[in-house]
């Protein structure tokens, strides 16, 4: 066997072939004295040896149109609101028990069952250190710090996409956001919303490629009032995926703001932004579903040129340190059916609530769904988006 290097074989000189030819001659005359003798020898000198071979397949003809597998025609995707699943700051007494294992068990079937499943993921990820933001008014400020092993949790329930553009993803400052992002890099879960360096993610599932872009209005992230870079990155994802999701942490918190104003919003000083105006613009640069949390509470919903916006999905799974009282307490696991460009063709709303002591059960009294009828008919009575009693999401014939 000839050796080769670089795909090309060396050359023999001319006393190496003569060598080889005086070598095969006495090989020759040995092999006539004593054939079974040359025999043995030559399969002991291949003894232990493991020769590779390539097998031989059939060339395959070239894809065409007619035989490339066929783009799915509909596509599902899951949208939860706030999540922080409990915290080991300031003290492990914050923490659930069975290591959290249990706190997204009730409603894991759902998110499964779809082809994407986003959340937005309060506060950082990693088991000690990092610096604690300080905070000017402690009445109105928590930090929250999560075991690294809750990474996983995410994961087993089935979410592809975190956001993490949020006022507590920088809890716990740069080391903070950079563990919480390795952990969930580890765990197989896309998230974005930090400026400069995770502004956005792509991932493909079942032959559909979703992009991801999320925003809010705290430092460090990428912001939910600067209009231009948000449409430039909404507009990358258009040109590069099928369907283009949008997250925004934005609005005023609480059951006392849980009307959409359509003007921005203030709120312990901080401006908001006004999540009226940046739905809309988003899905004017190519946005397909906008998924907003940040209030706390449930807000309404609508359609816009075809496309749903979810205005807050409220306090999904956030225990320990988060008031569960009232509208805090209930919330919808939005599921949304699309085309394969993103237009909406349907959906519907698993209602969910929270205890103290537990994740996000369905909700066999409804409270989510009551909510967002009421609230989308007193804030947008002109869309066509029809939400039924029992949860279904409709586009009105009207």
């Amino acid at each position: 066997m000839m050796a080769q290097t670089s795909g090309r074989k060396k050359g023999f000189r001319s006393g190496s072939l003569f060598c080889l030819c005086a070598f095969l001659l006495c090989f020759t005359i040995s092999c006539q004295n004593s054939p079974s003798g040359a025999s043995q020898q030559l399969g002991a000198s291949l003894a232990g040896t493991q020769v590779a071979h390539q097998p031989y397949t059939l060339p395959q003809p070239k894809a065409t149109a007619d035989t490339l597998p066929e783009k799915p025609q509909r596509a599902r995707i899951a949208g939860v609101g706030d999540m922080m699943l409990g915290t080991n700051y300031p003290s492990a007494s914050y923490l659930p028990a069975n290591g959290g294992k249990d706190m997204l068990a009730q409603v894991a079937a759902y998110l499964r069952e779809v082809d994407v499943a986003f959340g937005n993921l309060e506060g950082a990820i990693l088991d000690e250190g990092g610096t604690p933001k300080r905070c000017n008014n402690p009445k109105a400020c928590y930090v929250f710090r999560s075991p690294e092993s809750y990474a996983q949790h995410f994961a087993d329930a089935g979410f592809d996409f975190l956001s993490i553009a949020n006022n507590h993803s920088g809890d716990f400052g740069l080391a903070g956001r950079k563990r919480t992002k390795a952990v969930l890099d580890e765990a197989g879960i896309a998230y974005a919303g930090l400026a400069g360096t995770d502004e956005y993610a792509i991932i493909e599932r079942g032959g559909l490629k979703y992009g991801m872009a999320a925003f809010a209005p705290n430092s460090g992230t990428v912001s939910i009032h600067n209009y231009a870079k948000a449409r430039q990155l909404v507009q990358l994802l258009e040109d590069s995926c099928d369907i283009v999701i949008v997250s925004f942490h934005g609005g005023a918190e609480g059951a006392d703001h849980q009307h959409v104003p359509r003007k921005s919003e203030t709120y312990y000083g901080e401006n908001r932004g006004d999540v009226y105006q940046f739905a809309h613009a988003m899905v004017d640069a190519g946005a397909d579903i906008i998924f907003g949390h940040g209030p706390h509470v449930t807000r309404a919903m609508e359609l816009y040129n075809d496309r749903l916006i979810c205005y807050s999905l409220g306090n999904f799974c956030t225990y320990g340190r988060f008031n569960l009282r009232g509208e805090a307490g209930i919330a919808p696991l939005v599921t949304v059916e699309t085309d394969a460009s993103g237009k909406f063709l349907g959906g519907e709303v698993i209602p969910v609530y929270q205890g103290y002591n537990h994740g996000p059960k369905v909700d066999g009294q409804k409270r989510a769904i009551q909510t967002l009828i009421r609230l989308t008919k007193a804030d947008f009575p002109e869309t066509a988006l029809e939400i039924t009693t029992e949860g279904q999401l409709l586009k009105s014939a009207n």
